[in-house]
């Protein structure tokens, strides 16, 4: 067995994040190759990953950014098990390194974020690295990406939520008027942009309800389709992001504040993620 010093087993540390102990049996089991030694610290994160496959992971940190010249943007939000490990430094700086690599890349899909280097390892490897040192079970099935001629990220506080809004159009007023709805959609969230791009299925959905509460109240069999179809009504206002109240001004709408900064300016695109 290699003789392995307090100093190799530190710099392994260092450069990992591993426990010392987890270190000192790696390099003795690599026989002090300190690339097999990683990879070795890797396969343990692995198994980590695997042994609390059955746990929840409800916690987490989401982090939202845009490019320089904010036509492109990222989301990212990994989830972990405690609020201990998502306030940590090294889970915090690990969720911001992703998000820089992804931002930089202009990565479009999870896949692609995936495979990015990070610390000379893949974010997926780096996941398993992390796993390995907090020993819960982590989670990155969440990133969104937006391009467009303007784009806003808004990260609430607590990096509990984080928003992305993408503009039609740059120009005088867009940023003021991106952020403000950034901010709309974190508190909002609606389901989605107009009442023409929300899902059949969400609207079957909404109209089973509605008739459902309809006939609870004892309204008349033959009422039910146009209470519902009134319900209906209210949740397109309620919950798609161009018919919602304007959070600063509940006497207009998120369209009508869009036309007060410019007649033809509107939002191609926006995402959401958040905790919980």
């Amino acid at each position: 067995m290699a003789n392995i010093t307090a100093a190799e087993v530190a710099k392994l540390r260092k450069q990992t994040g591993a426990g010392m102990m987890d270190c000192k049996k790696a390099l003795q089991e690599s026989e002090g190759d300190f690339e097999k030694a990683i990879e070795i610290l890797r396969k343990k994160g692995a198994k980590v990953a695997a042994k609390r496959a059955d746990k929840d992971a409800t916690e987490g940190y989401v982090l939202g950014k845009t490019s320089n010249d904010n036509t492109f943007g990222v989301l990212v939000m990994v989830n972990c098990e405690t609020d201990f490990v998502a306030k940590s430094e090294d889970f915090v700086n690990f969720v911001t390194g992703i998000t820089t690599a992804a931002l930089d890349n202009k990565a479009e899909t999870l896949e692609a974020v995936l495979a990015l280097t990070l610390d000379n390892a893949t974010v997926a490897e780096k996941l398993n690295d992390i796993t390995g040192k907090t020993g819960e079970k982590l989670e990155f099935d969440s990133y969104k990406a937006i391009k467009a001629p303007f784009v806003s990220a808004y990260n609430h506080n607590g990096n509990r939520i984080a928003t992305l809004v993408g503009m039609n159009k740059a120009g005088e007023g867009v940023d003021v008027a991106a952020h403000d709805l950034a901010m709309q959609i974190a508190a909002m969230n609606p389901v989605s942009l107009d009442k023409e791009s929300v899902s059949q299925k969400v609207i079957d959905t909404e109209l089973e309800v509605g008739k459902d509460l309809a006939r609870q109240e004892g309204k008349p069999e033959a009422m039910l389709d146009k209470i519902a179809q009134g319900r209906l009504g209210k949740f397109f206002k309620e919950n798609t992001l161009m018919s919602q109240s304007f959070i600063k001004d509940s006497k207009i709408t998120v369209t009508d504040y869009l036309k007060s900064t410019d007649k033809d300016l509107t939002v191609s695109k926006f995402s959401r993620l958040g905790i919980g």
